[in-house]
């Protein structure tokens, strides 16, 4: 497996050099330069397979190579040894449960893959390293539970100390150990620019720094394994589907989009954001302006002003967009806007919503979950199209308690891991969000 640079200034690498940089050395975010394809056949095939033995056959397609079939099978039966429920809305609504993991969040499927590779490939050399990632949200939490007690591992994460949810932050802030949280006086735009201007600094090169963020390209390619479990399971090829996609950071609809390019056959991608608009913007007319300071929206893991995974979206249709933003080479507009649609929701929207399909279908959903639903309510509203469809629900109701009240009168009952965290002594700093401030810490807690 060959991965390459979306700035193209860097030489290629292995998945396992592109796992532990995280970020190439033009600060450009790895790709793979070719996807293994899934015939009829093969998709077939896994109709009956649990979602592990599933994540088994599409990574050692795309890690052929790269680690042995073994230790793989026994990382996937190890990492996803929770429920992936596919709930049935109507004939043609599915919705996909993401958060039935240790943090309640989707983010347990990428994290905690990468973090038992990352594992894999360190003990082989005997080297140690330090993952930096900053989060808007889910993210952060994680992260830390995925690499927490493992050995050779530190973890400092990065979030805006006004921008998520106590239990969000709780999540974070109760484990110690090896994990270190650090809450910013900033946005997650700010937090994101933090990470990546340590990883650029040669000063800070013995430090080993790696990234545990979707730029990092062991959280994107565990993400791919979702869509062709809600494909083999719901569908029979070569019937198509439709998938709806909360997005802020775009890693999620990026795992999408891979999918789409191994075989599965999907028909539209509907990357729904919340008032962060700045990628409906730019598919509707090529021109990309970021949004600084980010907005502050009910679903906070989404308010991203500056997707970082859109540089890899870009340069999968044919175009360059380099690490600020600048877009050096449009895409293909016409195959992008073919097969993606990206929509905004407002707050207002995403309240209506979550009542909404509570009233209709007594369905608890929470703002990310339905930041997709409204998405896809809108693009069969506009286009009449009753194609089969998938929404993803990214996050468990009960993270998000006061909106999900509010909207329909009802407090979730929170899964036992996040009661777990709610009487837990809490473990943080805060600081700054400038750089000089950051550097200093980094130093003085791990030279």
């Amino acid at each position: 497996m060959k991965l390459y640079s979306t700035n193209l200034k860097a030489d290629e690498v292995n998945f396992k050099t592109a796992l532990i940089k995280g970020l190439a050395p033009d600060k450009g975010l790895y790709l793979p330069k070719e996807l293994p394809h899934f015939s009829e056949e093969e998709l077939n095939s896994m109709k009956n397979e649990t979602y592990p033995e599933i994540a088994f056959r599409v990574l050692s397609r795309i890690l052929e190579g790269e680690i042995d079939e073994d230790s793989l099978r026994e990382i996937t039966h190890d990492v996803y040894n929770y429920d992936v429920p596919l709930e049935k809305v109507d004939d043609i609504t599915y919705i996909m449960r993401l958060d039935q993991g240790p943090t309640a969040s989707f983010k347990d499927f990428a994290a905690r893959m990468m973090a038992r590779l990352m594992q894999y490939y360190l003990k082989q050399e005997d080297k140690s390293m330090v993952i930096l990632t900053a989060t808007s949200g889910d993210t952060g939490s994680a992260v830390a539970h995925a690499f927490y007690g493992l050995d050779n591992i530190k973890v400092i994460v990065l979030f805006p100390k006004d921008e998520v949810s106590d239990r969000q932050r709780k999540q974070m802030t109760t484990l110690d150990r090896n994990v270190s949280a650090l809450a910013m006086d900033g946005k997650f735009d700010d937090c994101q620019a933090l990470v990546k201007q340590a990883f650029a600094d040669d000063e800070l090169k013995h430090l080993n720094l790696s990234s545990a963020n979707s730029i990092n390209i062991g959280r994107l390619i565990p993400q791919t394994v979702y869509y062709f479990y809600a494909y083999v399971k719901l569908m029979k090829y070569p019937e198509e589907i439709i998938f709806s996609i909360p997005s802020g950071n775009f890693g999620n609809m990026m795992g999408c989009v891979l999918a789409k390019n191994m075989g599965v056959p999907i028909k539209k991608i509907l990357a729904s954001v919340n008032e962060n608009d700045e990628v409906p913007i730019f598919l509707k007319t090529g021109k990309y302006t970021k949004i600084e300071p980010s907005r502050n929206c009910l679903s906070n893991a989404m308010n991203v002003g500056h997707p970082s995974n859109l540089a890899r979206l870009i340069a999968v249709y044919g175009g360059v967009m380099d690490e600020k933003g600048n877009v050096i080479k449009l895409p293909d507009m016409e195959k992008l806007n073919n097969d993606i649609l990206s929509v905004s929701v407002t707050d207002g929207e995403t309240k209506a919503t979550i009542k909404k399909f509570f009233e209709d279908y007594n369905i608890c959903i929470e703002p990310h979950g339905a930041v997709g639903i409204k998405g896809l309510m809108d693009y069969r509203e506009k286009t009449g199209d009753n194609t089969l469809a998938v929404t993803l629900e990214t996050a468990h109701p009960a993270k998000f308690p006061a909106e999900v009240i509010t909207a329909t009168g009802v407090d979730p009952e929170p899964p036992q891991s996040l009661k777990d965290v709610e009487a837990k002594e809490e473990f943080m700093e805060q600081l700054n969000a400038d750089y000089a401030t950051f550097k200093k810490y980094l130093k003085e807690k791990l030279e």
